[in-house]
C-alpha cells in the first residue's frame, strides 16, 4: 500500500469514528420515544390515527412478521404495476416503453429486498416517475424495514418477561420519518450543491468539442451489412460530432441509495458516472455514507440493551475486518496483472516492472484511482449496498475474491441498514454457544440463557444464504441456459456466475457484469435468491427476538462469559470467518484461487 491508500484508509476510519456515535444515540433516542406531548408525538399521533394504528399496541413475533411481509408485498405490487404502465405515466419525457413482466418483477422484488439489483439499463429504461416513486420510494421503505427488523432483535435482548417486540408499523415511521427522510435530505442537498443532477429536463444534445470517430457498417443496395473475402463486416469511417446528455431527478436517489445501503443507481454506470459521483471529495463522503447507519446502529444497540461496550464490541469486530479486507483488496489491485508486464522486444522478454507497481488500472475511474475504488468495492459490499464507482469483473482475481468473499460471510462487516447488526448478533449468539459448549455451561447472551429454539433459528438464519448461492451456482453452470449468459470461459466465467448468486442472496446488488444475466432463466433464479435470502433471515431472526423477550434476564456469575473486551472480539470475528466463509471455500477455489494462480502461473 501506498501512502495515499494508507490516508485515505486512515482519514475514512477516523471520521466514521466520530460520526456514528451521535447518530446511534439518535437512533436510540427515536426508537425509545414515549407518548409525552411534544410537536413529534402530536405529529405521530395524527398520522397513527388517519392509518388507524394504535402507537401502543405490542405485536407477537409472528404479528410483526407478517405486517412486515404485508408492508414489502404491498410495496412490490407498486413498484411492479408502475413499471408496467410507465409509457402512459407522466413525467416521461424520452418516453419509454413498458418495461418487460420478467425484468419488471425482477425488478420490483429486487428493490423491494434491498438488493437493487439491475438487469437494465436505468436510463434507456426508466422514466423519471419511475425511478422516484418507484425505486427512490422503496430505498427508503427497504432500508427501514431491516432497521426495525434489528431494533425488534434488540427489543429480544433488552426486555424481560415481554410478550411484544414492538410495533411494526411505529418502528417503519419511525425508522423512516425521523433518521432515513433528514439524513438524506441533507446529503441530497450536498450533491446537488457538488454537480449531481437534479432535474426534470428532458435529455440534452450538446455539441462536443471533438467529433467522436466510429466505424459504420458499409451496407448493400438491398440494406444488408457488405463483407469480405474473410466473412468480415465492412466498415466505412464516420464521426459523431453531437452526444446525449441523460438528466433526471439524480441527487435525491444516489442521497438515499447510499444512506440506505441500496445501491441502485440512476444510470447503468451507478457511482462510476460523473452525473451520480462528480468529485474525489462525493466519493468520500458516498463511501462513508454507506457505513453510516451500520456502524451508528452498533451504538444505538450498545444503548438500548444498557450497556454501550456491547455496541462497541460489535463495532471493533466489524471494524477489524474491514480495515484487513479492505488493506488486502488495495494490495491485490496495486499489484497489477503480471501478463502485461511481459513486453517482447524481438526475441528478447522483459518484465516492466512499472507495470507492476503502477497496478491494476482496468476498469477504473481516473478521477479516483486504484486505491478509492478499491476501498469503495470493499465497502459496498461489506455493507449490503452494490453501488459501484469500479468495473469488479476487471479487478484481478483474488483483488476481486474480495467483495465476493465479503458478500458471502452475509455482509456482516457492517453489513446493511439493519441487517448487518442483526446478522453480527445471530454470529453473536452463536458465538456464545460455542463458548458455552468448551465450559459445558448453558450459554448467555446479555442476561439471556440461549437454548434450543434461539440455536435452531441462528442455524436457519446461518444457512439460508450458503444454500441458496450454492445450490443456484450449481444449477447455473449444469443448466444449457445458465451456461448461454457465459460470456467468459472457465474460471472467471465461473466466479461471474458465483458473485451474481452470492450478490443476490445476500442482497447486495453488485455484479462482476460479464455475465448475461437479464435472461428469463437469470431473472427467475436471481428472483429467488434475492426474496428468500431476505426473508428466510428475518423470519428466524423475529422468531428468535420473540423468544428472548418472554424469557427472564439471569444474574451475572464468575462463570458468565463476558461479551465485551478483546477476547469476546476475537472469539467473534474467529465464528465469522470459519462459520460465514467454510461453505464458500470449494467454490472459491474453483473460480478467484483457480485464476490466480493460472494467472501467476509464470511465478
Amino acid at each position: 500500500m501506498n501512502s495515499h491508500a494508507w490516508l485515505l484508509l486512515g482519514l475514512y476510519m477516523t471520521v466514521l469514528l466520530l460520526v456514528v456515535r451521535p447518530l446511534g444515540l439518535h437512533i436510540a433516542r427515536v426508537m425509545t420515544m414515549d407518548d409525552q406531548a411534544t410537536p413529534v408525538s402530536g405529529f405521530e399521533g395524527a398520522v397513527f390515527r388517519v392509518c388507524g394504528i394504535r402507537r401502543n399496541a405490542e405485536m407477537g413475533w409472528l404479528n410483526y412478521a407478517l405486517a412486515v411481509l404485508l408492508f414489502n408485498a404491498l410495496g412490490l405490487v407498486a413498484v411492479y404495476a408502475l413499471q408496467r404502465l410507465q409509457f402512459w405515466l407522466p413525467l416521461n419525457p424520452q418516453e419509454m416503453a413498458n418495461v418487460s413482466p420478467g425484468s419488471a418483477f425482477n425488478t420490483a422484488v429486487s428493490f423491494v429486498t434491498n438488493t437493487n439489483w439491475q438487469g437494465y439499463d436505468g436510463e434507456s429504461t426508466m422514466s423519471y416517475l419511475v425511478q422516484m416513486l418507484g425505486l427512490t420510494v422503496q430505498n427508503f421503505l427497504s432500508a427501514a424495514t431491516g432497521i426495525a427488523v434489528a431494533i425488534a432483535l434488540v427489543r429480544g435482548f433488552a426486555r424481560h418477561s415481554a410478550s411484544g417486540i414492538g410495533n411494526a408499523w411505529v418502528d417503519l415511521f419511525r425508522v423512516t420519518v425521523w433518521i432515513l427522510l433528514p439524513l438524506s435530505l441533507l446529503f441530497a442537498l450536498f450533491l446537488a450543491s457538488q454537480g449531481v443532477l437534479q432535474n426534470f429536463a428532458a435529455y440534452q444534445e450538446v455539441t462536443t468539442l471533438e467529433a467522436t470517430r466510429h466505424g459504420n457498417a458499409k451496407l448493400d443496395t438491398d440494406g444488408r451489412p457488405l463483407e469480405d473475402d474473410p466473412g468480415h463486416a465492412v466498415a466505412e469511417p464516420a464521426t459523431a460530432p453531437t452526444q446525449t446528455l441523460p438528466m433526471g431527478p439524480v441527487a435525491s436517489q444516489v442521497a438515499i441509495k447510499m444512506l440506505g445501503t441500496n445501491g441502485g443507481g440512476f444510470f447503468n454506470a451507478n457511482s462510476a458516472h460523473p452525473f451520480e459521483n462528480p468529485t474525489p471529495l462525493v466519493n468520500f463522503l458516498q463511501m462513508l455514507s454507506i457505513f453510516l447507519i451500520p456502524g451508528a446502529l452498533c451504538l444505538a444497540f450498545g444503548r438500548l440493551v444498557g450497556d454501550e461496550r456491547q455496541g462497541w464490541t460489535l463495532f471493533a469486530a466489524m471494524a477489524l475486518l474491514f480495515v484487513a479486507f479492505a488493506m488486502a483488496a488495495i494490495v491485490f489491485e496495486q499489484q497489477g496483472n503480471p501478463r502485461l508486464a511481459q513486453i517482447r522486444v524481438g526475441e528478447t522478454a522483459s518484465v516492466s516492472t512499472t507495470a507492476l507497481t503502477d497496478g491494476n488500472m482496468e476498469g477504473k475511474e481516473t478521477r479516483f484511482g486504484i486505491a478509492d475504488s478499491a476501498l469503495f468495492a470493499t465497502i459496498t459490499t461489506a455493507a449490503s449496498c452494490g453501488a459501484v464507482n469500479a468495473m469488479h469483473d476487471s479487478f484481478t482475481p483474488l483483488g476481486g475474491a474480495v467483495p465476493l468473499v465479503l458478500m458471502q460471510l452475509g455482509e456482516v462487516v457492517f453489513g446493511g441498514v439493519g441487517s448487518g447488526l442483526y446478522g453480527m448478533l445471530v454470529f453473536a449468539v452463536l458465538a456464545v454457544f460455542i463458548a458455552g459448549l468448551m465450559i459445558g455451561r448453558t450459554p448467555e447472551y446479555l442476561g439471556k440463557k440461549i437454548e434450543a429454539h434461539e440455536m435452531k433459528m441462528t442455524c436457519l438464519a446461518i444457512l439460508a444464504t450458503p444454500l441458496l448461492v450454492l445450490i443456484g451456482t450449481a444449477i447455473a453452470v449444469m443448466t444449457e441456459a445458465g451456461r448461454a449468459g457465459i460470456a467468459n470461459p472457465g474460471a472467471h466465467g465461473f466466479s461471474e456466475v458465483l458473485y451474481a448468486l452470492s450478490s443476490a442472496a445476500n442482497n447486495n446488488g453488485s455484479a462482476f457484469a460479464g455475465l448475461s444475466a437479464n435472461t428469463p432463466f437469470y431473472n427467475g433464479l436471481l428472483t429467488v435468491a434475492m426474496c428468500f435470502g431476505r426473508f428466510a433471515v428475518i423470519i428466524p431472526v423475529l422468531a428468535m427476538a420473540g423468544s428472548l423477550a418472554a424469557k427472564q434476564r439471569v444474574a451475572v456469575t464468575a462463570g458468565t462469559l463476558p461479551t465485551h473486551g478483546p477476547l469476546f472480539v476475537a472469539l467473534l470475528i474467529g465464528v465469522v470467518l470459519l462459520v460465514g466463509l467454510l461453505n464458500y471455500v470449494p467454490a472459491l477455489a474453483l473460480g478467484p484461487l483457480a485464476e490466480h494462480l493460472a494467472l501467476w502461473s509464470a511465478r
